[in-house]
């Protein structure tokens, strides 16, 4: 069953790399206080994770700024490498929380895993964003196989 409008954020441990290596980070504790945006891609360097989620939240990061979001998350089933790698190619620069969801841990918890193994990528995570207030999910879109519109970030600005 995938997490719903009113829920609390799962307790889960992310990674992310940073100037003392890999430390864990908590998204419950991350997005306890104020307003966070957490989006989740199938996968670091893919076509369209590359090409327009992404770089969508890295051109709306000063209007989500505006609109009193606390913090913008990127999550992928990837590792803390290869999310600092891609946040290195897109200049994310810090604008971004960018977190590796290695071993699927928040992914499942939230119920919106996708099993890519005839694609050769085994666990994935669905095309998604969430808006978290306080700890709780106060909206949530997740995107219709292959499709990519309810989770842009354009669109998250624009139900905010």
């Amino acid at each position: 069953m995938a997490i719903s409008i009113g829920d609390t954020l799962p307790a889960a441990t992310l990674k992310s790399l940073g100037e003392n290596g890999v430390t864990d980070v908590d998204i419950k504790s991350l997005c306890a206080d104020g307003l966070s945006v957490i989006f989740a891609l199938p996968g670091a360097f893919t076509p369209a994770c590359s090409a327009r989620h992404l770089p969508g939240f890295l051109e709306h990061a000063a209007d989500f700024k505006a609109r009193n979001v606390a913090r913008l998350i990127c999550v992928a089933v990837n590792d803390a490498f290869v999310m600092a790698a891609w946040a290195r190619t897109n200049h994310v620069d810090g604008r971004i929380h960018m977190l590796a969801d290695g071993n699927g841990e928040l992914t499942r918890a939230l119920g919106l895993d996708m099993d890519a193994r005839p694609f050769g990528m085994g666990l994935r995570s669905q095309r998604y964003a969430m808006v978290v207030k306080d700890g709780k999910v106060a909206q949530l879109f997740v995107e219709e196989p292959g499709a990519f519109e309810v989770s842009a970030a354009s669109y998250v600005l624009s139900k905010l």
